[in-house]
């Protein structure tokens, strides 16, 4: 499905088309048309969809965004307008917006997008603008983390639980050494939920997130509805899905659309580019970039990567695998996570553009020191 140039009469066409059927095509015509870029998706050779955009002093409006009524709810829509976004991100524009329909809001919300200001009417219409900031400070966030065996701090090598090490009997204990050192964030896993493919810790996430102010996001066996609203309930900001979202597309779609998108963090174990599954014993034929592009496509925007063939090695982590995930998706909040093992590895990640790094067993190994993560 190649997205391309579209000359304008064919742009014109299409709007009037799918937008305003019942007026001319004068109608649909915009002053500034010559002066904007006008893409296209075409399925098979035939144009499905059509975005106009234009340069706003450093910013980026899109316009006329319409998708043929048959063609419309599979995704053709969400993919141009997801290639827009990486664009404008690409270009250096300091944020994207547009002057949506009150009904489309929700699309756009998907992406990151906030309602500013007032509504207002247009031909019987009501409209909002939504915006969505694209330039940021760069700063690459540390987030350490606590993986839970009967209620201990432990850590595994590459996944495995009969390479278990416990480091600490009180994980509430660790998650205050983080705060304490001025780290905001903690990734929470429950081992032993992931093993039984049903939330067990969440009495651990209740305490740490009852006594410190750590933005946790927390993961392992998280199979069904009512284990998403026992870990919310019991503190999490976030909830982690990975296996269930290769496995059950369906479920954690509807996990989405009925808690928002921003309320989770996909993990996405990686082996050879491929996804893997199941305690990473095995290895799907699904690409890391198709797996991301689905989800990007309902919403999500926060995703951490682990190549497992470096998880729990101390030997460095995948800089030249992540670096090329987010040169693919630009606007994507990418965590780094595995292989971590001193200060110079938490740069090289800074430097290629993640928004965060998880480490583990660096800490707790004492490769880094938690005074050193401040410079982060």
């Amino acid at each position: 499905m190649p997205i391309q140039p579209v000359p304008l009469n064919e742009v014109w066409a299409m709007r009037q088309a799918v937008m305003y059927p019942q007026e001319s095509i004068s109608f649909v015509q915009l002053e500034d048309d010559e002066k904007g870029l006008h893409w296209g998706l075409y399925d098979s050779g035939e144009l499905v969809s059509v975005i106009s955009v234009f340069d706003r002093n450093g910013s980026v409006q899109f316009r006329k965004f319409a998708t043929r009524t048959n063609w419309q709810g599979k995704g053709y829509g969400t993919r141009l307008l997801q290639y827009v976004m990486d664009w404008a991100h690409q270009q250096g524009k300091q944020n994207i917006w547009c002057n949506a329909r009150l009904t489309a809001t929700a699309i756009y919300k998907k992406f990151g997008m906030q309602a500013t200001g007032k509504t207002w009417q247009q031909y019987g219409l009501d409209f909002i603008k939504m915006e969505k900031q694209l330039v940021q400070t760069k700063h690459m966030q540390i987030i350490p983390a606590i993986d839970i065996i009967d209620g201990k701090c432990v850590r595994l090598t590459q996944g495995d639980y009969e390479q278990k090490k416990i480091y600490n009997e009180n994980p509430l204990e660790v998650a205050k050494e983080f705060e304490d050192a001025g780290l905001q964030r903690l990734h929470l896993v429950d081992l032993d939920g992931a093993k039984a493919g049903a939330v067990k810790n969440w009495k651990v996430l209740e305490a740490i997130a009852g006594k410190t102010s750590l933005v946790i996001d927390f993961g392992g066996g998280i199979k069904t509805e009512k284990d998403v609203n026992i870990v919310f309930d019991s503190g999490a900001a976030l909830a982690t899905i990975g296996s269930l979202a290769v496995k059950n597309e369906f479920e954690f779609v509807k996990w989405l659309l009925t808690y928002g998108a921003e309320k989770f963090l996909l993990g996405a174990d990686v082996k050879d580019e491929k996804i893997t599954v199941g305690g990473w014993l095995e290895t799907t034929d699904i690409t890391i970039y198709d797996f991301l592009q689905k989800y990007i496509g309902h919403g999500v925007q926060q995703v951490f990567c682990t190549d497992v063939s470096k998880d729990g090695l101390l030997a460095g982590p995948s800089t030249a695998l992540y670096k090329k995930i987010i040169e693919r998706f630009p606007s994507l909040h990418f965590i780094a996570s595995g292989g971590v093992s001193n200060v110079a590895d938490l740069e090289a990640l800074a430097e290629i553009g993640c928004t965060g790094a998880i480490v583990g067993k660096a800490i707790y190994e004492n490769r880094i020191s938690l005074d050193e993560l401040k410079k982060f």
